[in-house]
């Protein structure tokens, strides 16, 4: 006697889902309902589908908020941050490593090697090494930031006005960028330092400033040309808004990141300028505390203290690959052809 056909199992409702080529897929019942929910659950964030808004994972992110998430995972960020956190410590406060005076020699001690409470030695007047290396971090670190800081302001605001603007403005700041381009920094630096008496940072920040706004200048002009020309600064000019509005509000915001890419660069350029000026005699002077001075001075007695030059010169190498590791880093992670 021939058996009956058996029905098939009863699906439970909801337990097919659609693969969109016309066929189905077997679910089990707490799986179909899974799909019906976001990965927060019913009383999460996101709530269930078509019931709640966007969840925080759903939110676009920016450029600035994406670039912050890969520097926080980069250790040559982190490493170069770390070193140059310290290096503005001590330049602000360097008695909280060095309380000595760093002016206070003795030349019954001089070229003497390390001893306890100078690990360092002594330079060939009789200074501790130790001492004058923390303390000259301040005109360093100073001159880097306040430079860049000028260079940054100034080549950027001519830069954006000049691509912007464009036609006769255009131009003119073109061939003066090319003639600043022509001269040469340290032969610049020779000539117009020279007759410079003053003992301060500032001449050399000046300097720096009045022959290195051009690059800056280069890059915010391109920038801002780019960026003129999406639709959403077409629009804004559509809607009615100013020319002041439009560069602060549209361009500006998306055309800095290459600017502060080659400024913290840039940055640590600028304190090996400053240490190359110092070292020829142009820039920081005596009794200030450098480590341009420190290197020039000694650089005679290299055979018999070779303590007195490396100290200075590793301090002023480490400083200027922080502040180029921390500029690659970020600009790995603002170039969004790199992700």
């Amino acid at each position: 006697m021939p058996e009956p056909p058996q029905e098939p199992p009863h699906e439970p409702e909801g337990a097919v889902a659609g693969t969109g080529m016309g066929g189905g897929m077997d679910l089990a019942a707490s799986e179909a309902t899974a799909l019906e929910r976001t990965p927060h659950g019913p009383d999460g964030p996101g709530g269930t589908v078509g019931t709640g808004g966007p969840g925080p994972q759903d939110r676009p992110r920016s450029l600035w908020s994406d670039a912050w998430r890969d520097l926080r995972r980069n250790p040559v960020f982190l490493l170069s941050a770390l070193v140059i956190c310290f290096l503005i410590l001590i330049a602000i406060r360097p008695s909280l490593i060095a309380p000595g005076n760093p002016l206070q020699c003795d030349l019954a001690r001089a070229q003497d090697g390390p001893r306890p409470g100078h690990p360092f030695g002594y330079d060939g007047q009789g200074c501790d090494v130790y001492t004058r290396t923390v303390h000259g971090a301040r005109a360093s670190v100073t001159v880097g930031v306040c430079a860049t800081l000028g260079v940054a302001v100034l080549g950027s605001v001519l830069g954006a006005l000049a691509g912007f603007f464009g036609g006769v403005w255009d131009s003119v700041l073109s061939r003066i960028t090319d003639i600043f381009f022509a001269i040469p920094v340290v032969l610049g630096g020779l000539v117009l330092l020279s007759v410079v008496t003053s003992n301060t940072v500032w001449p050399v920040v000046g300097f720096i400033v009045l022959l290195g706004w051009p690059q800056l200048s280069r890059i915010a002009r391109g920038s801002v040309i780019t960026a003129k020309q999406h639709d959403y600064v077409q629009a804004a000019r559509a809607l009615g808004a100013s020319n002041t509005r439009i560069l602060l509000r549209h361009i500006a915001p998306n055309a800095v990141a290459p600017v502060i890419v080659v400024a913290t660069i840039a940055l640590g350029t600028y304190i090996a300028l400053e240490a190359t000026l110092s070292y020829l005699g142009v820039g920081l002077k005596p009794p200030s505390v450098s480590w341009g001075i420190d290197i020039s001075a000694a650089s005679p007695y290299i055979r018999n203290a070779p303590h007195a030059l490396l100290w200075p010169a590793g301090a002023l190498a480490i400083t200027v690959l922080a502040f180029i590791m921390l500029g690659d880093a970020v600009r790995d992670a603002l170039d969004p052809k790199l992700r």
